[in-house]
């Protein structure tokens, strides 16, 4: 958990009274429960960590056909020196 989302939460649950150990067992056990709210929130949670996974290997994917562009051009231009002697 990132250092601020982590003060952040704290400082809300101690206005109620909670403590961390406590909210976490309970949402734990609704999630186990299938709570239907909280079953969305880890659909969306899914969904997000999914498409920002595609965002990273669809940027890889570009560089590599990229390079592969890349090195074929400069192949065939070695191949025409070559047949040109």
């Amino acid at each position: 958990m990132v250092k601020s989302t982590h003060g952040e939460f704290r400082v809300a649950l101690v206005k109620r009274g909670l403590s961390m150990q406590e909210v976490i067992n309970h949402l734990a056990a609704l999630v186990v429960e299938g709570d239907p709210a909280l079953m969305d929130i880890l659909d969306d949670i899914e969904v997000r960590k999914r498409d920002k996974h595609l965002k990273q290997v669809t940027a890889v994917d570009s560089e590599t056909i990229f390079d592969l562009i890349e090195n074929d051009m400069v192949l065939a231009d070695s191949y025409e020196e070559d047949t040109d002697e």
